[in-house]
């Protein structure tokens, strides 16, 4: 399984006089952030899985492993001038740096029957977060989205990430096994993390768009939440994205996702780390370089 190359269905854009959310193509501005999802996707009552840069890696992970597992479409993504002006590459096709996916499994939440998954690898700028954060909320609005999960990761206890300016602080209690805390934005979301036996977040501080997505979600009072894991910082951790997949199997019963392919992935990594491990310490001062090479 190829984590970073999901085999997504991505639509041809036959009709070049139409852009893929079926709007006619016109010479206008832009006026700030804009969502753009194809027309032919029906959103009400869909479910928002939202995965954007956390620790380890673990949300990309779960997004690229949603994308592949349950077969969601690429159906648009979101445009702002402010924003790099970078393209992300899959099998010879440049997507946008914020992009949706679309699908249709059954998840547990009454009167839900879509999926709609938004992604990026990219950290979005601290100035463009609040008006991106509003232009998704409009949207869901909108479209009568129904409900919201915020996919997010934090360092093991001891360890930090390079992700300085967003990565969360979290306060918990650490055990011998991977940890995981929930934030819920009313209550029948803190009851639902509850009914799937998530402890909450009883301390912390999160940055970014997680942040902006949870702070205006709360505001509006929408049934949102955040599935936050516990995560090695050092390399992308898909064993921290099986056990959250598994957390995710509470809300998609239907589906039976699979942790065995991720513990596979993790396996095959930390074997090729303890490989690197094992020349780099019988390499004398040389191996002091690759370390720092490893863990920094």
């Amino acid at each position: 399984m190829t984590l970073l190359q999901p085999n997504s269905t991505i639509k041809p854009w036959m009709n070049r006089r139409e852009s893929v959310e079926g709007r006619p193509l016109q010479a206008t501005a832009m006026n700030g952030p804009s969502l753009r999802i194809s027309a032919d996707v029906q959103n009400e009552n869909a479910m928002v899985i939202a995965c954007f840069p956390s620790v380890g890696m673990v949300s990309s992970i779960v997004a690229h492993y949603l994308i592949d597992t349950l077969e969601l479409e690429f159906v648009g993504g979101l445009v702002d001038e402010r924003l790099p002006a970078i393209s992300m590459v899959q099998q010879g096709v440049p997507l946008p740096p914020i992009r949706a996916y679309a699908g249709s499994p059954q998840c547990n939440i009454e009167g839900c029957d879509q999926i709609v998954l938004l992604m990026s690898e990219m950290v979005v700028p601290e100035p463009t977060v609040h008006k991106i954060v509003w232009e998704l909320f409009e949207w869901s609005k909108e479209h009568s989205i129904l409900a919201g999960v915020v996919v997010d990761a934090f360092s093991k206890s001891g360890m930090k990430s390079s992700m300085e300016g967003i990565e969360p602080v979290v306060e918990y209690d650490d055990t011998d096994e991977i940890d995981v805390v929930g934030i819920g934005c009313n209550e029948s979301a803190r009851q639902r993390l509850a009914d799937m036996g998530i402890p909450l977040l009883e301390q912390g501080v999160i940055k970014g768009m997680n942040a902006g997505i949870l702070s205006e979600a709360t505001r509006r009072g929408l049934e949102t939440m955040s599935i936050m894991v516990e995560a090695d910082p050092r390399w992308p951790d898909a064993r921290a994205a099986a056990v959250l997949i598994n957390q995710l199997n509470k809300l998609l019963p239907t589906m039976n996702l699979s942790d065995q392919p991720l513990i596979e992935e993790a396996e095959m990594l930390e074997a090729q780390l303890k490989a690197f491990m094992d020349i780099a310490s019988s390499s004398g001062e040389g191996g002091s370089a690759t370390n720092a090479m490893l863990y920094g």
